[in-house]
């Protein structure tokens, strides 16, 4: 309960902060993209990390704020010892606030929420008795604009299973239309 609060209240910070930068607006509108990476997760009987890939998309409404819906497949995490691979993937919605550094080049941090799906549910791990549900989910990032329209990105992504982290490193594409 206690990692919801802070999570609420750092959305709520960083809604603020963009919707105070709102008047200075400069970029806005749709975007998509795709990334792949590492997926990890240390956690009861799982110690693995597998390729990851994900899909995105969002509205921009000025440079400094943004809400981005996607899907992410963890790929398959093997078990420590004996078991049955482990196959996650998670829909989420989340609120993106950045802050340009230079013309080309900027930071963001996300948070949200997200619904995760197991294939199967993990009694071994602690508090996983349900093969889906709705947790939060939060990162950081880098992005590198190349053009108007194309960026580069590298993010970091916490998605919570109940008490179980499962963390996704990647490298994106960004599109802007």
């Amino acid at each position: 309960m206690k990692k919801n609060k802070v999570l609420s209240t750092a959305l709520v910070a960083v809604i603020a902060s963009a919707a105070a930068f709102g008047a200075q607006a400069a970029d806005k509108g749709f975007y998509a993209g795709a990334g792949v990476g590492q997926s990890y997760v240390d956690e009861g009987a799982y110690d693995d990390e597998d390729t990851a890939y994900s899909v995105f998309g969002g509205y921009q409404f000025n440079r400094y704020f943004g809400l981005e819906g996607g899907y992410a497949d963890f790929g398959k995490l093997e078990p420590r010892g004996t078991g049955t691979p482990l196959d996650a993937s998670s829909v989420y919605l989340t609120a993106v606030g950045t802050v340009p550094v230079t013309d080309h080049f900027s930071i963001y941090g996300k948070a949200g929420v997200q619904r995760w799906d197991l294939d199967r549910a993990i009694p071994s791990i602690v508090g996983n008795t349900d093969d889906n549900g709705t947790d939060p989910t939060y990162g950081v990032g880098v992005q590198y604009r190349f053009t108007d329209n194309v960026a580069l990105r590298g993010e970091y992504s916490r998605f919570e299973v109940e008490d179980t982290d499962l963390d996704l490193a990647q490298i994106q594409l960004r599109y802007d239309f």
